[in-house]
């Protein structure tokens, strides 16, 4: 899994370990029989070796979790071209190569799971968020796309767009005046960051001739 720092991506790190799961981790967090591999998915020879990690360690890989994101808002006038830039690098690249490394191994066993992440801001667009929404609408379609390519190999392929969850997700907008409305929003809105990790068991959790393809939730009172 990547992104497993802090946020939705430890928690759910701890939820699936304390389950059983054999976690390898693209983060650096501790985990009872884990294992942690620093890993910036922008690069693709990391994400590459994470995935190999996991196999080196356990012979196999089942689920590869695309999780690393963030979420550069702002109003287009702004310009903050370097941000938008790292956010599309993060949110589209990370997946491509995240998904790229462990399909192989997926192929020759037969068997696996993609689970990538995506938003609300995946289904709904807001001022401040065109780049944002665009790489996590992208999710919708790169997990689409992939969903209707390894049907052949018996690959599973989810994407979960959760809405206000408790995570350092915000803490990446950075724009004045942006930041501290994201802020008070996440403070009175979010939902605890295991609210993500109960999402992503259920899905995994399934029999093997059940594909849970798209998971979207929110806090109760969040509007949009």
């Amino acid at each position: 899994m990547t992104g497993a720092s802090s946020g939705v991506g430890a928690e759910t790190a701890r939820h699936l370990s304390a389950a059983g799961a054999k976690v390898v981790l693209g983060a650096q967090i501790g985990l009872p029989d884990g294992a942690v591999v620093q890993t910036d998915v922008t690069d693709r020879q990391q994400v590459t070796a994470l995935v190999q990690n996991a196999v080196n360690l356990h012979g196999r890989i089942d689920v590869m979790i695309n999780n690393a994101g963030l979420m550069p808002l702002s109003p287009h006038e702004m310009e903050r071209f370097d941000e938008r830039e790292q956010a599309i690098d993060v949110n589209i690249k990370g997946v491509l190569w995240g998904s790229a490394a462990a399909l192989p191994h997926f192929k020759q066993q037969r068997s696996g799971q993609f689970v990538n992440v995506s938003s609300v801001a995946g289904h709904a667009v807001n001022p401040g968020g065109a780049i944002y929404s665009a790489t996590k609408y992208s999710m919708r379609v790169i997990s689409e796309v992939l969903r209707q390519e390894v049907k052949p190999y018996n690959i599973r392929t989810t994407v979960i767009s959760p809405g206000a969850v408790d995570t350092e997700v915000p803490g990446s907008v950075k724009a004045d005046g942006v930041a501290a409305s994201v802020a008070d929003f996440y403070r009175d809105t979010a939902i605890p960051a295991n609210s993500f990790a109960r999402c992503v068991a259920f899905a995994i959790g399934q029999p093997e001739n059940v594909d849970i393809n798209e998971i979207l939730f929110r806090p109760t009172n969040q509007q949009r």
